[in-house]
């Protein structure tokens, strides 16, 4: 496909108007001002409209969309324990196909071209993944309630089937990382058994941290360190890894994740909608961190909308700090999408540059809300909507465009999530 005359966000994240990219089979082939001599295909119009890295949601559980708005007004402990839980409870492989089939419509339609997903029933998630072309880091995630050591732990050895089954698969759009759910789910002989077997492998590590106050408090109660100390001594982080929210993270957590390299999804709206707190994402940057950025699931979140998510995540750092000037919209930008892709180890995207994946997001400038066009980049985080997106496109594949899905057929997905809810509903009810 070649795009005519589009505006451009460059590798350097500056924009640049009246560009022509064209793309080939997955990749990014010809960025340049003029029209290229070559044959790209479709020709697609820029006129009024900016093409920019697909958005990365380094954190969520797709499934959950089954649960939007299920579970309101609750702490995280009670969310969880007296309505998470119970309806998880009832869920099969079928089920959570319809939830991340849900979800993933929702993420192409707002830009996002991949997501690093922690959940369960692993093949009903992948079918999805593979059914809508999207591109995923999923993980099936770790928990040891009971008695069984590593070896014996049954979500161990589901987790082993995932890697072993799909990890690099449908070209590599699928990767499979490795996940403990958190500190407070797990023993710590399995923590440290879980950091024996991913040190020496090359699968992402992620992982909930400090989401909470009692959360991270408990811990400290319990072993007299932190979570993110346990992780570190148990050689959790000699794996690439990723932390989701480390809200209450302290100094010395910081001086490890910059010694380790390791990354932190920022979830700004569900960690306020869940009264968690607000992560020092301002500390993090001004000490090297890498930072991305999440949406947790839709049941926390009630949306997947990577543009809301930008726009919290500026402004509520601006509001902690006391100080305007902090995180710029191009910061923030690259949080969104760069930063995101690093996070999930995956170094050919996240940029617009040629030999990159063809991971694209295209957004309509012609809106009365996205006008004048003074400065396109501070208009894309503090005024772009998700309906904005006109375009989305993963490996040089066009997976959304102008409101129309190519590999889903969402009229049935709705339609199958809302008899799903209803069951699940009654079932739940029926137990009471």
């Amino acid at each position: 496909m070649l795009f005519k005359k589009i505006g451009l966000i460059d590798e350097n994240f500056e924009y640049i108007p009246d560009m022509y990219i064209g793309t080939r089979n997955d990749k990014i082939a010809y960025i340049g001002r003029k029209m290229p001599s070559e044959d790209f295909g479709q020709e697609y119009d820029g006129q009024s409209k900016v093409l920019l890295p697909g958005f990365v949601n380094a954190h969520t559980h797709s499934p959950m969309a089954l649960l939007r708005g299920y579970a309101e007004e609750l702490p995280l402990d009670k969310w969880l324990n007296e309505k998470v839980f119970p309806f998880e409870d009832k869920l099969d492989c079928d089920r959570a196909y319809y939830g991340t089939s849900l979800s993933i419509a929702e993420m192409l339609s707002g830009g996002t071209t991949s997501f690093s997903d922690m959940y369960f029933f692993t093949d009903g998630v992948m079918r999805a993944v593979k059914d809508a072309k999207a591109k995923t880091n999923y993980s099936r995630c770790i928990t040891s309630f009971g008695d069984d050591n590593f070896e014996n732990n049954s979500r161990v050895k589901e987790a082993i089937y995932a890697v072993e089954k799909y990890h690099n698969s449908e070209n590599g759009r699928i990767k499979i990382d490795f996940s403990l759910h958190a500190e407070y789910t797990n023993k710590k002989e399995v923590i440290e058994s879980f950091g024996e077997y991913v040190r020496n492998r090359d699968n992402i590590v992620h992982i909930h941290a400090s989401e909470t106050k009692s959360e991270h408090d408990a811990c400290k109660e319990r072993y007299g360190i932190t979570p993110v100390r346990i992780f570190y001594d148990a050689h959790i982080f000699d794996a690439a890894t990723l932390l989701a929210h480390c809200v209450w993270i302290e100094d010395s957590d910081v001086d490890i994740l910059k010694e380790k390299n390791v990354s932190v999804a920022h979830n700004p709206i569900s960690n306020l909608k869940l009264g968690s707190g607000v992560c020092d994402v301002y500390k993090l940057l001004n000490r090297g961190v890498n930072v991305a950025i999440g949406t947790d699931s839709s049941a926390s979140n009630n949306k997947l909308d990577m543009m809301r998510e930008m726009f919290t995540a500026s402004i509520l750092q601006k509001g902690i700090q006391r100080k305007a000037e902090i995180i710029s919209p191009k910061q923030v930008l690259k949080m969104a999408t760069q930063n995101g892709a690093i996070a999930q180890g995956r170094f050919d995207t996240g940029l617009i540059k040629e030999g990159y994946k063809a991971d694209i997001t295209v957004i309509n400038l012609d809106n009365e809300h996205m006008c004048p066009e003074y400065n396109v980049i501070n208009n894309l985080v503090y005024s772009a909507e998700r309906s904005d997106v006109v375009l989305t496109m993963v490996d040089g594949n066009v997976l959304y465009k102008d409101g129309e899905f190519t590999t889903i057929d969402i009229e049935k997905i709705k339609a199958e999530t809302n008899r799903i809810v209803k069951e699940v509903d009654s079932e739940v009810h029926a137990d009471d």
